[in-house]
């Protein structure tokens, strides 16, 4: 494993219901730092939620199912941990930023009550007293009055509540913060100081992040590498100035820039991706990508590609 803090290796998650089986991750291979910070970058339906609820053991009870790879964080194999295990592992080895704060957040319990439970369940030996300090300090330190603590969920605005949520994924210092969509639903002002705040935080606690986020702007401005994700795989993988600079990227990865406004070039349109990714209850024998992929060659449909390496940027085509 080396000095990796997180090595994904060939997960497989499925999602079983009466209709059918939905075949989400496909195979995802993914490592990360201490301190460093890993974008994943995909259209919606890609399976960047689903990697992620799997590292913390949270996917759906009785519907999501790991089918295969190992994910150790820390040393530990979550695919293999007992609830117990992973209990103690949430909120102090790897805790999570969800996309809604509406729904993550207790309605009926104050935003200090919430950010005490952590410290009661996983630092047993501190004081009342000294929860209620270390409570102030963490809504402090996300910008929010340490005396709104007594608050309810409702009496704060959708980037506060997202503040309370970073308060709350940071309480007790975990070594992996998840970050799914953390600015989504937000205006462009409240986006950039959460940016900031979580570059800050990062900084200060040398915490290692997981962003999930569809926005390329986020990515240049908070990440190290970038693995862009589609129908299940991660199809390019790299650091950060081979996403963005490489003449050698993925046509899906070309395609995801070629969907973004230049403020160089005057243009009536957009250039969208067309289609749609595959059916993932039927998932393609070949490449995932193919039928919407401008380079594709009979080899596409039948063979799926294996990827392809050079100096730590990794691009998963028969034709790169």
């Amino acid at each position: 494993m080396g000095n990796s803090l997180l090595e994904i290796r060939d997960l497989r998650v499925v999602y079983e219901t009466e209709e059918a089986t939905v075949f989400a991750v496909n195979g995802v291979d993914l490592e990360l730092n201490p301190g460093e910070t890993l974008g994943i970058v995909g259209e919606t339906g890609a399976g960047k939620t689903t990697t992620a609820l799997s590292i913390m053991g949270l996917l759906p009870p009785e519907i999501g199912f790991v089918r295969g790879g190992t994910i150790k964080l820390d040393g530990v194999d979550i695919t293999t941990a007992s609830e117990e295990q992973m209990t103690s592992i949430r909120g102090r080895v790897a805790s999570m930023v969800f996309q809604d704060p509406m729904t993550s957040l207790n309605p009926i319990m104050t935003v200090g009550a919430q950010i005490a439970e952590v410290y009661e369940l996983h630092r047993q030996g501190m004081s009342r007293e000294e929860r209620e300090r270390r409570v102030c300090e963490m809504l402090e330190m996300v910008g929010i009055p340490a005396d709104r603590r007594v608050e309810y969920p409702h009496q704060f605005s959708g980037g506060m509540k997202q503040r309370v949520g970073i308060a709350l994924a940071l309480a007790c210092e975990p070594k992996l913060l998840i970050a799914d969509e953390p600015t989504t639903a937000l205006d462009v002002t409240i986006q950039a100081q959460m940016l900031r705040l979580m570059q800050e935080l990062k900084t200060r606690l040398q915490t290692a992040v997981l962003l999930i986020t569809h926005d390329f702007g986020v990515v240049a401005e908070t990440c190290d590498r970038v693995a862009v994700m589609y129908a299940g795989e991660i199809v390019e993988e790299g650091p950060i100035e081979a996403i963005f600079e490489s003449k050698r990227r993925h046509p899906y990865t070309e395609g995801l820039f070629g969907s973004i406004p230049d403020l160089t070039t005057v243009t009536r349109r957009l250039t969208p991706i067309e289609g749609a990714m595959p059916d993932p209850t039927n998932p393609p024998t070949g490449c995932g990508f193919y039928d919407r992929c401008p380079r594709r060659a009979e080899r596409c449909a039948l063979e799926k590609p294996q990827p392809r390496r050079s100096n730590g940027h990794s691009v998963r085509c028969h034709f790169v």
